[in-house]
């Protein structure tokens, strides 16, 4: 029987993650903490918060204290940090947040796991750590010696942590592993990102809003793939390893939305083109040849199979979004709470 940490867990993929672990290892107890920022939803854990080998707990990784009090009542055996603030345009409009969580966070647990001892800590991070690659050479990859070349506050906080667990591991002998993971889609996934975000709107018939010309290529990966794949590599990764996670997906925002359109029977007429953003990145790929060679991993779903369960998931599931946009879930938390 092992411990889990899972920060983060209250988020999109962090969510997905708890849900996977709980229900796939039950003699395994698992411990889920999260800040709940704007973009944690307590009502994403619901269906296994009466779990016997589940907790939750309400706290920012960055709290010294509480997390060190955290780590010497719960003695944890695994550390898997999914908490960070991931959105590229509130990035560009306040780095100083991102600096805070995705780095000072990140050290803080990892010192955490150096005074109580852990078997080992896992960073969950990013492609966009490696910036973008060009359009017109399609055989070009991301791999895990692609040299750190950030376009965002968000991603240079990312590239941050990662370097930081790494110098863990090498100063201090921190037993680690890191993953890089390309665009993921599926259930719980908040509505300001581009899939649910899309879906949304066209269920509404309203304007799609879309950077520049759609051309921007990104390599989508369902979110339970992430999830057995993180899996795997804590379990079966060797320790001071980067390991790239992709599912060679690849599709242009303009194709993606297509696609879901097409899905919806919606016309390509809602799709409306806006100014692009600062430093958007080109294209993104992942070659994750290290991840299947070398632990055994495969995808369960293309991205044909995956965007329609999503698109499916969105349409049963609109109680769980209303609740977002109204706010309700702010007061389901506050009420859960007191």
């Amino acid at each position: 029987m092992s411990k889990f940490l899972i920060t983060g867990g209250a988020g999109f993929i962090g969510g997905n993650f708890c849900h996977y672990m709980v229900n796939q290892y039950p003699k395994d107890s698992f411990v889920c903490l999260d800040a709940l920022t704007y973009a944690g939803n307590l009502e994403t854990l619901q269906p296994i918060m009466d779990k016997s080998n589940f907790k939750f707990v309400k706290e920012d990784i960055c709290n010294r204290e509480k997390i060190f009090e955290l780590f010497e009542q719960e003695r944890f055996d695994y550390v898997i940090n999914f908490a960070a603030e991931s959105h590229v345009d509130r990035s560009i409009e306040n780095p100083g947040v991102f600096i805070q969580t995705n780095v000072i966070g990140t050290q803080t647990l990892m010192d955490a796991c150096r005074k109580y001892g852990i078997v080992r800590y896992h960073q969950v991070s990013t492609d966009e750590v490696y910036g973008d690659l060009p359009l017109d050479k399609p055989q070009e990859f991301f791999t895990e010696t692609t040299p750190l070349h950030t376009s965002s506050p968000y991603s240079a906080s990312k590239a941050s942590a990662d370097l930081l667990v790494l110098a863990y591991h090498r100063t201090f002998g921190l037993p680690i592993t890191i993953s890089r993971c390309s665009n993921n889609y599926g259930p719980y996934q908040f509505p300001e990102k581009l899939i649910p975000l899309i879906i949304k709107k066209a269920l509404a018939d309203e304007p799609l809003p879309i950077y520049g010309t759609g051309a921007n290529v990104r390599d989508w990966l369902h979110v339970y793939d992430h999830c057995t794949a993180i899996d795997l590599i804590v379990r079966k990764g060797k320790d001071g390893e980067v390991y790239n996670i992709g599912g060679h997906n690849e599709r242009t925002n303009l194709q993606v939305v297509k696609t879901i359109l097409n899905y919806l029977n919606k016309p390509e007429t809602l799709i409306s083109y806006v100014k692009d953003r600062a430093g958007h990145d080109l294209r993104y790929a992942i070659d994750p040849t290290k991840l299947v060679t070398e632990l055994g991993w495969k995808p369960k779903y293309n991205f044909e199979t995956g965007i329609g369960s999503t698109i499916q998931w969105n349409i049963d599931n609109q109680d769980w979004l209303e609740h977002i946009i109204s706010g309700e879930y702010l007061r389901f938390m506050s009420a859960y709470y007191k």
